[in-house]
């Protein structure tokens, strides 16, 4: 059986959040944290998945039993996990957006309810995780995304109170890659 140990990849990641189009670190820093223009969400509960949705479209012909062709129709990236630190800055990033006012002694939140919240704000993500290889880094950055989750957090005695995040990853243009990933080798 030709098994690479080293290939085997387990471990947490650390979730970056940045303004969209902020500058993004080179590939050659994948092993250190990013500039300040990316801010750390602080602790998530169980991992952080990249999903990759596809869908297709089959071609067939009434002569035939066979498929002729599938041709793909869709892609949807997301990211998805769990804000374990329920501040209400990752409140406000669950609901991409509102306003988070601290003051001596409390904070608030408040959403937009303006026609600005129509066009949405999007936001970068890199996802800082572990690679194929002796600790080794990997790097996912997801240029344009917006939160499209519905935020349903529990207070419970015996469990934690998260935001459950689901983060699209969305087309920029012709020459921009939605998602960008980069191993350390």
């Amino acid at each position: 059986m030709g098994v690479t140990g080293s290939n085997l990849v387990q471990g947490p990641a650390i979730l970056y959040y940045g303004a969209y189009q902020a500058a993004e670190p080179a590939d050659s820093a994948v092993a250190t944290a990013p500039a300040s223009a990316w801010s750390d969400l602080g602790g998530t509960d169980d991992g952080i998945t990249l999903s990759i949705g596809r869908e297709f479209s089959e071609l067939s012909i009434d002569q035939v039993l066979y498929i002729i062709a599938t041709q793909p129709t869709k892609v949807d990236p997301v990211i998805k996990t769990s804000l374990a630190e329920a501040t209400l800055a990752n409140f406000a990033k669950a609901m991409n957006g509102g306003t988070v006012v601290t003051s001596s002694g409390y904070s608030t939140y408040d959403p937009d309810i303006t026609e600005a919240n129509f066009q949405p704000t999007y936001f970068a993500l890199i996802v800082d995780g572990w690679a194929p290889g002796s600790a080794k880094r990997r790097r996912v950055i997801a240029r344009k995304c917006l939160s499209i989750e519905s935020i349903e957090s529990a207070y419970k005695k015996d469990g934690k109170f998260m935001y459950p995040v689901s983060m699209r990853v969305h087309y920029i243009d012709s020459s921009t890659k939605p998602f960008h990933i980069v191993d350390a080798t």
